[in-house]
């Protein structure tokens, strides 16, 4: 059983993301995205190509300048959302990525370079990012540290 977060659990949800056509295109179209994670101390990088998520890596805090942007939420915070998607098989309202972003004072997208062009694919992409957790459902996870 994947324990979140780690690439272990990242590579599986990729797995399910890549191999359901329900996923393909479902942000309206292609997505080129690196996006950064970011989980108390540990730092992960996913990279969205075309229409699949095609890698997962820890990575170390420089390399977080590589990523377009990268989420910011406290680890209760990630372990409650990846929690309610496996209630629910979904995100509810309060714990989808948009919500997030808006409900928190600095919101949940930053940028490492200040690079508001790369930060805005957040934005532009944000249905592809939630499909990708939502497609967390189907793994049985185990919360982390």
């Amino acid at each position: 059983m994947p324990v979140f977060p780690s690439v272990e659990w990242f590579d599986a949800v990729r797995e399910v993301y890549n191999s359901d056509d329900a996923y393909r295109g479902a942000g309206g179209g292609i997505c080129d995205a690196l996006v950064g994670i970011k989980f108390g101390d540990r730092l992960f990088k996913l990279v969205f190509e075309g229409f699949e998520c095609s890698g997962a890596s820890e990575i170390g805090e420089s390399q977080l300048e590589e990523t377009d942007f990268y989420l910011d939420l406290s680890p209760e915070a990630w372990r409650d959302m990846v929690a309610n998607i496996g209630q629910n098989g979904a995100a509810d309202f309060e714990h989808t990525l948009n919500t997030l972003d808006l409900t928190l004072e600095d919101g949940l997208a930053h940028s490492a370079t200040g690079d508001q062009y790369r930060q805005d694919l957040f934005f532009r992409y944000n249905q592809t990012f939630q499909f990708f957790f939502d497609a967390s459902a189907r793994i049985e996870t185990t919360a982390g540290e």
